[in-house]
């Protein structure tokens, strides 16, 4: 037990251990309740102190700043002022330059406009003496061309007069004539052994036109050739097919002995077949080809070529089976000789076709022409190059019997 004197009425009481540690505790809490009050009081006026000196800090820095911002920008308003009166000043002499300028380019406007004016005033004069001039020279050309055109008229209708006159017997000599001239200019420099003439031998019933034949400097023929010739009047009213002389000059080829037979036509004169070129009309007939008039040297040539490439080979052909040498393998390679020449004659006749369609078109298609024209040249001389390297030698390779027979040839 605690004795306690109350602090007012000096009165002594006494009260239990835990009563005395419920006042002391009591006690303590308001002490310490005040110290709390008093300190955050302390720190509250701490805040206030520190708030404001922050606040001075502040406003001193953004005072300084705002004095130091305030000088700068009184320095650049008195720099722009400066930049601003230099540019009026240059402003002001630009528009003093600008006027000059634009008096000066008046003045040489104005200069340059009356020197144009005299100078239209020339070139009118001078286009009216041309347009004066050459409506004279039209005039005169124009007359000279009326007349040009009347006496091209008059040909014209003198020719078309004469074919009406010409019978068909002198339209088809006048062919035959053209192609006896063309044959004639070459004669002495590429057919200088060569026969043409007009087959003149009717015993059978019937003839062709020319004959032409060739041999070598043996006497031994390389090539021979049946010709017919047939053109017709743009007025004849019977118009006659190319495939109806076709029968007949296959039966005088074989009554002459010839071994071609071509018939060079100016009939049908609208069919792209026979315009094209040389037309091997061989599944009708055997070796047997219709050409127009311009092709009747170039198939002379081409088949003369290709008979004196072989003639050597028929020489040794005949000589080999006189022998009564085996030749299978020899015939094979011949043929197939044969096959490879064939292609680039059907190559070069259609190469022929491009020439002629070419030809037919307008001056701008002149050099696919050539082109085309260049192409069955060069067909034509792998051709003869596969002729020229065909040789015995070749022929032989695979037959040992000729082979053979050749070594002892050799031999002897």
């Amino acid at each position: 037990m605690k004795e306690i004197i109350c602090p007012n009425c000096k009165t002594p009481f006494t009260i239990d251990e835990s009563s005395y540690a419920d006042i002391t505790k009591q006690i303590r809490n308001h002490l310490f309740e005040e110290e709390i009050q008093k300190r955050l009081s302390i720190a509250e006026k701490e805040k206030e102190d520190a708030i404001k000196l922050a606040e001075a800090t502040v406003k001193n820095a953004l005072q300084e700043d705002l004095i130091k911002k305030e000088k700068e920008l009184f320095e650049k308003i008195n720099q722009k002022d400066a930049e601003i009166l230099k540019i009026k000043s240059q402003l002001e002499n630009a528009e003093i330059q600008k006027k000059l300028s634009i008096n000066e380019a008046i003045q040489k406007i104005e200069k340059e406009r009356d020197t144009l004016a005299n100078e239209v005033k020339t070139k009118e004069l001078e286009k009216k003496n041309i347009e004066s001039t050459l409506k004279q020279q039209f005039a005169s050309e124009l007359q000279n061309k009326d007349a040009i055109i009347k006496f091209k008229d008059d040909e014209i209708e003198r020719v078309r007069d004469l074919k009406q006159k010409m019978s068909t017997k002198m339209l088809g000599e006048t062919l035959e004539q053209h192609c006896e001239l063309e044959f004639n200019k070459l004669r002495s420099t590429a057919f200088q052994r060569a026969y043409f003439e007009k087959d003149n031998d009717a015993k059978s019933g019937s003839k062709g036109d020319y004959i032409y034949r060739e041999k070598d400097g043996f006497g031994n023929e390389i090539i021979s050739i049946m010709f017919e010739m047939k053109n017709e009047s743009e007025t004849t009213a019977t118009k006659k097919k190319n495939e109806d002389f076709l029968k007949e000059l296959d039966k005088d080829r074989t009554e002459k002995k010839c071994e071609y037979a071509i018939l060079v036509s100016m009939l049908e004169s609208d069919n792209e077949l026979y315009n094209t070129g040389i037309v091997d009309m061989s599944h009708r007939f055997p070796k047997m080809f219709v050409v127009r008039p311009q092709f009747f040297i170039q198939i002379i040539t081409l088949l003369r070529n290709a008979a004196l490439n072989a003639m050597q080979y028929k020489a040794e052909l005949s000589m080999m089976r006189s022998q009564n040498i085996d030749i299978t393998n020899f015939e094979d390679k011949m043929n197939k000789f044969k096959d490879g020449f064939s292609k680039n004659y059907e190559l070069a006749s259609r190469r022929f076709k491009e020439a002629i369609d070419g030809i037919d078109k307008t001056i701008k298609e002149l050099e696919k022409t050539k082109a085309a024209l260049l192409s069955s040249e060069n067909n034509l001389r792998l051709a003869n190059e596969k002729t020229e390297e065909l040789t015995i030698k070749k022929l032989t390779n695979n037959n040992p019997t000729m082979k053979a027979r050749f070594d002892e040839l050799s031999k002897e």
